[in-house]
């Protein structure tokens, strides 16, 4: 989220949008282009938000080489491999999930990546998970959710999935 943070800035800066960084946050897992639609909305700016969405995403893979993984994440991941079938759901664009993937060196560790490309309803909407979960063939239900964000915790509960916090299990591992 830093990296998109910065990328963020950067059309920001271009496009004169005010987009705060809390805002960003309160909006993570919501699509770039539906981010760019509300702002220019709100806004009253004339931009094409799939345009200015791929200008985003390319500022996001200019800063590829300072994206680092999450340890208490991916330890859950690497721990799993194998043995439970697993999913990224991400309201990222495809190719960037897969780079971010490989360049993390996850990728084979999941049986399916579904993206915002994948389903029209987006986070906070269940589709994407239920997607996702329909995928690697678990009912929903029993399925866990490791979410990083407000849109997506909500989006989990809403398939009816077990959601922990990424950002609770962080302030537990940095207190330890």
């Amino acid at each position: 989220m830093p990296m998109h943070w910065q990328a963020w800035q950067v059309i920001n800066r271009r496009y004169q949008l005010e987009f705060p960084e809390d805002r960003f946050y309160a909006l993570g897992g919501v699509p770039s282009r539906d981010i760019l639609r509300l702002l220019a909305r709100e806004q009253g700016l004339e931009l094409d938000p799939l345009a200015v969405a791929r200008e985003k995403e390319a500022e996001y893979l200019k800063l590829m080489a300072r994206v680092n993984p999450i340890p208490e994440v991916t330890a859950i991941v690497r721990a799993n491999h194998g043995r439970r079938p697993m999913a990224v759901a991400s309201g990222g664009a495809r190719h960037v999930i897969e780079m971010v993937l490989r360049r993390l060196e996850l990728r084979d560790h999941f049986q399916a990546v579904v993206t915002c490309e994948d389903v029209v309803r987006q986070k906070p909407a269940p589709d994407i998970y239920l997607e996702a979960a329909r995928r690697i063939g678990v009912p929903p239900g029993l399925c866990r959710v490791y979410e990083d964000s407000e849109t997506g915790l909500a989006g989990a509960r809403a398939a009816g999935m077990t959601v922990v916090d990424v950002r609770e299990l962080r302030r537990l591992s940095s207190a330890a």
